[in-house]
């Protein structure tokens, strides 16, 4: 892996489909929907802030959830006393608090908008009841109040501009007491001109057009937010909407039951009601149209009486019928079309009228036909009822298999849920089950794309490459065909361009068929021009320079993008560019400081241009970054690496310790620690570390190479020393610095022969590397001069050789000559692995006539070397000049060669 593979695809997340044209083959882009038109900033205010408290631990955004959902059901309260009396109210209060169909709302986050929209609706509803000053006058504070009110409800979310209706009706029916046969004979007088308007009225009229004004001015707002277009859903999100007349109208109606139903008898709830959940509605024959008759005739008997009577109850199924009917109405689709079937959420609202007649009904009840104490056994039993399902139902959201899995119990038709739990036991890596879950989803809507990527997908993980080839391949079959010389309209979802990808990814693995590969991503990217992986795709290729100009292209379009320029360093990265790759870097974190890949690859790039002047700002970059990743050992790793470059060696070590602490077994940040403590001359403390490192990789070669240069050299270990490098050779035979240091042990170990084999087998694999030609010289000295003296072989100094072997070594002794993969440290976000394995420094050797076989893992310093051989020799001399003059003008020879190396 390297940098490319963490190219962020979050600038290519787009929330809806865009409108494309084909002309003669050609995909030619419309206009761009990028979103379901929601604006809700509040809400997302208040997420914000949670993730300021705890990120993603989901803990705080549930209790603020239940927060909320307590002081909606407080505000209901005071709302329901306005209209009942006070044991009715709690009645009311605590059926809305435990009612099942709530769950979704509360316990799922996304229903926050659902919450603090209610909260804004009630606030202003209630203040809009206090606008009514001394002698029917206008108090206009409480009036300025609901508008604002009214709009901080309208940014939560959209439904919260229908507390307007409730106040109107509130007005006329409920404040100013009509009924509609009476404000029908107003409206007539008023228009033959035989009766004027009263103080009273005008002053509920001019309460009135306020209202309306507020209103309209609201809706263009929205409106100018939207840029004057609709969402555009598909048919698999609301099937009805697709649909001709009459279908889309008689199944449309059809719904408004099914919502009665929920909250009349909420016993099997759904997460999940679009696709195939419910069918559609196609003839007037359809028995379920006499539900939509029943449900129609039961609303207009309700409205009919309730509107031709001025008691106190015709007043309350007013005000609970407006509660119902208005905050509904933008989800119905019978005005304009949803991204929705049934959505259980949206129900929230309108049910606090279901409570109002519930609670109107027991105390009806209650005060009739001596029915008192059955209604409150009623009520009880309902109340605990709801209470028990209410708290079963909250443990079906615990995790996503248990909650899309509590709903195939309900609805066994929607393609979705079935993916859904796919999906998660896809996290598990349980993919024999997971398939088995994408083909029903398959079966259950056969002409789903998505469902067929996902069962390519799972072939691919079980290594069937065949099947998931197949997979793909109809899937494929699916997309919009290309009719030449035709031109037509038709939406491409960004994410069904990945079928176009995962088929090219899993052939290319065949090197006839690469050809194939690229006709598919360039097919990819023809069908839309605007695809954002486009780049990606091109890099794949092997095209840097296609992929650079497809993100300029892109910046041109949104220049604020900060994971455009990311990705466009990424690129520059690959062509070798990498100042303009650290312009880029830097222009994604003027967008967003907190860009944590920008972060990361940025001080990496600083870190590895090896230039002082840069350090402290990729210092500063690495810090920011294990702030936003602290569980991220690789952060750690390498402000080790920078305090290395520094020689601050307590903070090097402090840091290396983080990221083994993080991740045991971080190969990279074991051997630099070794590596630190043999340069700061706590060889000791270097042993345990490379124990731990040789634990767990086995056959790291330079790992072993430095303890067996501490062993020897610090422990005098020869046998520990021969071990280390006889292991290394057992995998690695011709690995000419293991051979050279098993040559020194010999010669440690004063076997002169066995130095001399063992140099003349290491100059075979290395014929030109000088220095084992010096030492093979040196042996035979040692061998000549013993011989000369009539003594055996063995007895022999071998300090001369082993110093010179140290002083072979690199100025940092780090892994220069790995594989390339490891001369990189890793990139933010990889995994264990061949990823983090290039956690690896790279060194320049301290004299380039060396071999690269020659470098060592302990750094000495050169003058410490010098001084030391030069001892131990000037001792040498003296034990040779008892023996032989001879040998000794030789070994002075060769020291006087060694000490100007």
């Amino acid at each position: 892996c390297s940098m490319r593979s963490h190219i962020n695809d979050g600038c290519s997340v787009m929330e809806g489909d865009e409108s494309t044209d084909w002309t003669g083959g050609v995909l030619l882009l419309e206009q761009s929907e990028r979103s379901h038109k929601s604006y809700r900033p509040l809400t997302v205010l208040t997420f914000r802030f949670n993730y300021l408290l705890s990120e993603l631990r989901p803990a705080s955004y549930h209790m603020l959830n239940v927060v909320l959902h307590a002081a909606v059901c407080v505000l209901f309260l005071r709302l329901c006393r306005l209209l009942l009396d006070h044991t009715t109210s709690l009645v009311a209060a605590l059926l809305f608090a435990v009612h099942p169909v709530h769950t979704e709302a509360v316990t799922g986050v996304v229903g926050r908008a659902e919450l603090l929209s209610s909260i804004f609706l009630l606030a202003a509803f209630l203040a809009y009841t206090e606008s009514k000053g001394a002698e029917h006058s206008v108090a206009w504070s409480p009036m300025v109040l609901t508008v604002f009110l009214v709009a901080i409800a309208t940014l939560c979310k959209e439904q919260g501009i229908t507390v307007i209706g409730i106040c109107c009706v509130y007005e006329v029916f409920v404040a100013q007491g009509f009924t509609l046969p009476m404000l029908a004979e107003t409206v007539v007088q008023v228009l033959r001109g035989k009766g004027g308007f009263s103080h009273t009225l005008l002053q509920t009229l001019l309460k009135l057009v306020v209202l309306i004004i507020s209103t309209l001015l609201l809706v263009v707002v929205r409106v100018q937010v939207i840029q004057s277009q609709l969402p555009v859903f598909t048919r698999f999100d609301n099937p009805a909407a697709v649909s001709t007349t009459p279908t889309r109208q008689l199944t449309f109606n059809y719904l408004l039951p099914v919502n009665g139903w929920l909250l009349l008898n909420p016993s099997e709830l759904c997460c999940d009601w679009t696709m195939g959940t419910i069918p559609l509605v196609e003839t007037l024959l359809d028995l379920r149209n006499l539900a939509t008759l029943a449900f129609y005739t039961l609303l207009s008997l309700l409205a009919y009486h309730s509107l031709r009577h001025t008691h106190s109850s015709a007043k309350i199924v007013v005000m609970a019928l407006s509660l119902m009917v208005l905050p509904f109405v933008p989800a119905s689709n019978l005005f304009f079309p949803v991204g929705f079937v049934v959505a259980e959420r949206v129900l929230y609202v309108p049910s606090m009228g279901f409570c109002v007649l519930v609670a109107h009904g027991f105390k009806s009840l209650s005060l009739r036909w001596g029915l008192k104490r059955i209604s409150w056994i009623f009520m009880g039993v309902l109340l605990m009822m709801h209470a028990v399902k209410t708290f079963n139902r909250t443990w079906d959201w615990e995790s996503e298999y248990t909650l899309f899995t509590s709903a195939l119990k309900v609805n066994r038709n929607n393609a979705k849920l079935w993916n859904n739990v796919g999906h998660a036991l896809e996290n598990q890596n349980n993919y024999e089950r997971a398939l088995r879950y994408f083909l029903q989803a398959t079966r259950v809507q056969p002409d789903d794309i998505g469902a067929h990527m996902n069962v390519g997908r799972t072939y691919k993980n079980l290594n069937r490459s065949k099947e998931a080839e197949e997979a793909y391949l109809v899937a494929k079959s699916l997309m919009p065909q290309i009719i030449p010389g035709k031109k037509y309209a038709t939406r491409v979802a960004p994410n069904h361009l990945n079928v176009y990808i995962n088929l090219a990814n899993l052939i290319r693995a065949n090197d006839s068929r690469l050809e194939e590969a690229d006709q598919l991503y360039r097919q990819a990217i023809s069908m839309r021009p605007d695809f954002k992986q486009a780049g990606e795709l091109l890099l794949k290729m092997n095209k840097p320079s296609e992929a650079r100009d497809a993100y300029l292209r892109a910046l041109e379009l949104d220049r604020t993008n900060a994971d455009l320029w990311y990705n466009l360093a990424i690129v520059n990265i690959e062509m070798k560019e990498p100042s303009e790759a650290l312009r880029n870097f830097n222009r994604a974190l003027d967008l967003n400081p907190r860009h944590k890949l920008a972060l990361f690859n940025s001080a990496l790039l600083m870190q590895e241009s090896g230039e002082a002047r840069l350090r402290p700002e990729a210092n500063r970059r690495f810090l920011t970054y294990i702030k936003e990743e602290p569980d991220d050992a690789n952060g750690y790793f390498n402000l080790g690496m920078l305090a290395m470059d520094a020689n601050e060696n307590k903070e090097a070590e402090r840091w290396m310790r983080q990221a083994i602490r993080l991740q045991p077994g971080f190969r990279s940040a074991l051997f630099n620690l070794a590596l630190l403590f043999s340069q700061w001359g706590r060889e000791l403390d270097a042993l345990p570390v490379l124990d731990e490192l040789l634990q767990h990789h086995p056959g790291h070669i330079k790992g072993l190479i430095l303890k067996g240069d501490i062993l020897m050299n610090h422990h005098k270990d020869t046998r520990g020393a021969r071990a280390c490098f006889e292991r290394i050779l057992r995998t690695d035979p011709a690995n000419v610095q293991a051979k050279h240091n098993l040559c020194v042990v010999h010669f440690e170990e004063r076997d002169l022969p066995g130095a001399e084999r063992c140099l003349e087998e290491t100059l075979a694999l290395a014929p030109n590397e000088e220095y084992v030609r010096r030492h093979l010289a040196i042996v035979r000295g040692k061998m000549a001069a013993a011989n000369a003296a009539g003594q055996p072989l063995g007895p022999a100094d071998g300090t001369v050789l082993a110093n010179e072997r140290r002083s072979q070594g690199k100025g940092r002794g780090e892994e220069e000559e790995e594989e390339d993969d490891e001369e990189r440290p890793a990139k933010a976000g990889t995994g264990e692995g061949a990823g983090r394995e290039k956690n690896l420094r790279k060194s320049s050797p301290a004299d380039g006539s060396h071999s690269p076989a020659q470098v060592q893992d302990a750094r000495l310093d050169a003058s410490q070397a010098e001084k030391r051989t030069k001892n131990k020799s000037t001792k040498e001399i003296k034990d040779i000049e008892k023996k032989r003059e001879a040998a000794l003008k030789r070994l002075e020879e060769i020291e006087r060669i060694l000490s100007s190396d």
